[in-house]
């Protein structure tokens, strides 16, 4: 204790060890709150904006750097601990708690997502930063003992309450609460264990006004929080839907990723069905089969017994497919078992893939593409990558030259593989990265693109190993929007947007998130 501070009497009940356990047990939880707001700014971040490597880096240095301030900021309030305790705690719960839904707010209503990330991570950081400096002061009151092992206790408590916080947040809070309300309950538990704490402990240091202006404080908080959770829906679906043009239908968070339907009336007249996978659009019902001629007729012009789907959770691929009566099987490998499950059984879906699902011929692997092609499943005569694109570190795997090597490496002798690419137009960089990392796998490659009125100019890459890729069609009855004309033009780059000697993107240099994320903000 600091020279000359004066503090009040300690109550012989302090002395105790249940004291101290109780205090090591609020510093535990204390922490465990902490780490979660933390990964909840980052998991936010991840899913509304993407690249996963940014949104923590950003996240977690800005608010490792205001703790640093916060813990300075504590010194001159050690001398009135236990009322500071509580008051950083009231703050930081009602703040920690209510972050997602403030961040959210920014990000659908004022376009100002980064901003308020940094100051909402700067203000949390400074109150965690606080916590220690408090509770070490606490420590000492209810036993004089060596700094070196206090700060080993308090720190030991500390360090597993945040290994607590950093497990509770993805298999428990996040899949059983949700982002918001998740929060809001860390923050009506930091709340009470602050209180619980100093109201318990250290209730003689409190005057009397300070009782009850801490007890109103807390109302306060409480009334907000528990407000907060009730309406969590509501706030979610309003901010959802002002993220989108078209009414929302369907929303789903899944384990790994944002689902929504949208749906709406073309300006001809007709239903417009949009999916969109964490914020970006996968097709609209009134085009959609532009994308997906595109994509797999001119890769099943050749051999075409064994399919491989890598990706194309909606069905829309495995409906162009089946309209071959000599492809025997098709394994479709997508992620996500709740996409599988919407294409199923959502009339919209089932409507536009035609209950693809349902045909014998179709096989279904719930796995991470990635892992799957290590497995070496196979050989197939045709590959289709109908995956999302890369605007997340999580998906750069799947456009790395490793991945593109493994899935060369299931082709059967003659067999042809199809990547979607992107927008040569939009993202020219990011298109021609893809192109070149698929070269650099050892495939031979044939770049085209097409006119995909919801997405504007859209880019494949045709690729074989044995022999030179060529742009031809055999489809069984005619096609909607694809003849020989026009795939012949397809492969035609205007000057301006032809190869730009873009890098090779790997596992340990994912080129192709930065550059996906720069062209399109541009």
């Amino acid at each position: 204790m600091v020279a000359g501070t004066e503090t009040a009497p300690l109550p012989p009940r302090l002395r105790r060890r249940p004291a101290r356990i109780a205090l090591l047990v609020t510093a535990f939880v204390c922490a465990a709150c902490g780490l979660v707001y933390e990964l909840s700014l980052v998991t936010l971040g991840s899913y509304l904006l993407g690249d996963t490597a940014a949104q923590a880096s950003i996240t977690l240095s800005v608010m490792v750097f205001a703790m640093g301030i916060g813990a300075l900021a504590a010194k001159p309030l050690r001398r009135h601990a236990a009322a500071a305790f509580v008051a950083v705690e009231l703050i930081l719960a009602l703040l920690g708690g209510l972050s997602v839904v403030m961040l959210y707010a920014a990000y659908a209503w004022l376009n100002i997502y980064t901003t308020a990330l940094i100051v909402i991570a700067s203000i949390l950081g400074i109150l965690v930063g606080a916590e220690i400096p408090l509770l070490m002061e606490l420590l000492q009151r209810i036993r004089k003992q060596e700094p070196g092992s206090a700060v080993a206790d308090l720190f030991a408590a500390d360090y597993v309450g945040a290994l607590l916080g950093g497990l509770a947040f993805p298999f428990l809070l996040l899949p059983v609460f949700g982002q918001i309300r998740g929060s809001l309950i860390v923050g009506v538990v930091n709340a009470a264990a602050g209180l619980a704490l100093v109201f318990l402990l250290f209730r003689t240091e409190l005057r009397p006004r300070a009782r009850w202006g801490f007890g109103a404080l807390t109302a306060l908080v409480a009334a907000t929080l528990f407000g907060s959770y009730f309406y969590a829906d509501r706030f979610e679906a309003t901010a959802q839907q002002a993220l989108f043009a078209h009414p929302i239908v369907l929303h789903e968070r899944t384990r790994y990723q944002n689902i929504v339907l949208t749906e709406s009336i073309s300006p001809f007249g007709t239903p417009d069905t949009r999916l969109f996978l964490n914020g970006d659009l996968q097709f609209s019902s009134v085009d959609e089969y532009r994308y997906h001629e595109a994509l797999v007729h001119p890769t099943l012009a050749g051999p075409r017994r064994d399919v491989l789907v890598l990706g194309g959770g909606d069905g829309l691929a495995l409906r162009e497919i089946l309209r071959y009566p000599d492809v025997e099987t098709i394994t479709l490998v997508e992620l996500d078992p709740e996409m599988i499950r919407l294409a199923r059984t959502d009339a919209r879906l089932t409507a536009l893939n035609r209950n693809a699902f349902d045909d014998p011929r179709v096989r279904v692997v719930n796995e991470d593409a990635f892992s799957w092609l290590r497995g070496s499943p196979g050989a197939y005569d045709a590959v289709l990558v109908d995956l999302p694109d890369p605007d997340q570190t999580s998906i750069a795997k799947l456009y790395s030259k490793e991945f593109y090597a493994m899935a060369a490496h299931v082709l059967a002798p003659g067999g042809t593989l199809a990547v979607q690419s992107g927008s040569p137009f939009f993202a020219p960089r990011s298109y021609w990265c893809i192109a070149n990392t698929i070269r650099a796998a050892g495939l031979r490659t044939l770049p085209y693109h097409v006119d995909v009125p919801s997405f504007g100019d859209w880019g494949f890459v045709l690729a074989t190993r044995d022999t030179e890729p060529r742009l031809r069609l055999d489809p069984p009855a005619p096609l909607r929007s694809l003849d020989e004309a026009t795939l012949a033009a397809a492969a035609v780059f205007a000057p301006d947007r032809r190869d730009t000697g873009a890098p090779v993107s790997t596992l340990m240099h994912p080129v192709i998130v930065d550059l996906e994320l720069r062209e399109w903000r541009r």
